[in-house]
């Protein structure tokens, strides 16, 4: 019984947190327990337990007496994900290209080529579900091979909450550079072993759309 649970905690947790992160539930709404397992046919303890995981997460924040809503979504918030980003994904990758193994390799190249495939076939792909599915585990793969889970499910977190904002904020915008030039530059840098210019390429992709949506922000305030 625990097990299932569980399992129905894990499966909400995604749920929600995708309908966060496409913007599906708006920054700042409440959160009501009862509404969402009405909505997802749930009972109250998964909900409650999804909630709190996503609170670790950083993306919901529980009020005194007032049950839970969705973080804000501030240019200030995005500066600090942005600079957690931009500092942990390169270390992460430094120790990846230290450590990582052949089979590391060879799933990077495997999940860059599905990207790559994707792109080709569709064109400009943003917010394309396939795409942002392939893109998120392009970002994870490269730091995996880190050996450290707790980097790397900092990773995920960081990547998670950068993806929010950029889905929020520009999916009415084509960014104004080659992000998938971006990519093939990292992947080449990480398979010729070359840690300094794969990291800070890294570095330069994650700052770039940390400050293309600020900007927008900015303007749109």
């Amino acid at each position: 019984m625990a097990s299932s649970k569980t399992s129905i905690a894990t499966t909400l947790t995604t749920r929600l947190r995708e309908a966060i992160l496409t913007g599906e539930v708006l920054p700042e709404s409440r959160l009501h327990l009862e509404s969402l397992g009405e909505q997802y046919g749930v009972s109250l303890s998964p909900v409650r337990e999804a909630l709190l995981r996503l609170m670790a997460e950083g993306f919901v924040v529980a009020e005194d007496q007032r049950g839970f809503r969705v973080v804000e979504a501030s240019i200030k918030k995005l500066a600090e994900v942005t600079a957690l980003r931009a500092h942990m994904e390169p270390f992460a990758l430094r120790h990846a290209i230290e450590l990582g193994d052949l089979a590391w390799e060879e799933k990077l190249v495997a999940v860059f080529h599905r990207l790559t495939r994707i792109e080709q076939r569709d064109g400009f792909v943003p917010f394309l579900d396939e795409w942002e599915r392939t893109h998120r585990e392009f970002h994870l793969c490269l730091v995996s091979g880190c050996d450290m889970p707790m980097v790397t499910q900092f990773c995920s977190v960081l990547h998670d909450q950068s993806d929010r904002f950029r889905r929020l904020f520009l999916k009415e915008r084509p960014p104004q550079r080659n992000v998938a030039q971006e990519h093939a530059a990292i992947v080449d840098a990480v398979l010729a072993r070359d840690a300094d210019r794969a990291c800070e390429l890294l570095r330069a992709h994650s700052l770039q759309t940390g400050q293309a949506v600020q900007a927008f922000m900015r303007e749109s305030s």
